[in-house]
């Protein structure tokens, strides 16, 4: 079964990769520690933490001070898979907007740019779910949702495997 036409490859490899950077790749609720509550939404470039309870506030920190935040706790890890991961999605914008800008001379070069778009969301998706993991095991209560990490590995295989004859 085919999932995606040859000649639309190029458009989905663009328009997914730009999708993912924009979808979080990670939300968690943590309810009632201590009588406050948070939400954490993870975007690949930006971390928005919501906390209520005692007292209502809104944090918005990029992924290297997030990981600044975290230095020395026992999520510093998950922190620092993060910033990896927001490295790869950079490459991967990056590399669409000069796919979409110069299409002809991307497609003429030596690398399939779809397949290239397809492993690095793949990579992004694999080290985001390594950071979902260590988030969830070591340390921040609550139960994450992983959505931009489903959403990255499904456009990522479906990328690798489109049909380009």
């Amino acid at each position: 079964m085919v999932w995606v036409r040859s000649e639309h490859a190029g458009a989905l490899a663009v328009i997914s990769t730009w999708l993912c950077a924009l979808l979080p790749w990670n939300i968690t609720y943590t309810a009632n520690i201590a009588g406050v509550s948070l939400l954490y939404v993870r975007f690949p470039f930006a971390e928005i933490q919501y906390a209520w309870g005692l007292s209502q506030r809104v944090a918005v920190r990029d992924p290297l001070s997030a990981m600044a935040l975290q230095s020395g706790q026992s999520v510093a890890t998950a922190y620092q898979a993060w910033v990896v991961g927001a490295a790869l999605m950079a490459v991967a914008v990056l590399f669409s907007v000069v796919y979409y800008l110069r299409e002809e001379r991307v497609e003429a070069g030596p690398v399939d740019p779809v397949r290239l778009a397809g492993g690095l969301l793949g990579l992004t998706g694999v080290v985001l779910a390594v950071a979902t993991y260590l988030l969830a095991t070591r340390g921040i209560p609550g139960i994450p949702l992983p959505l931009g990490v489903i959403i990255s590995l499904v456009f990522g295989g479906v990328l690798l495997t489109v049909d380009r004859t």
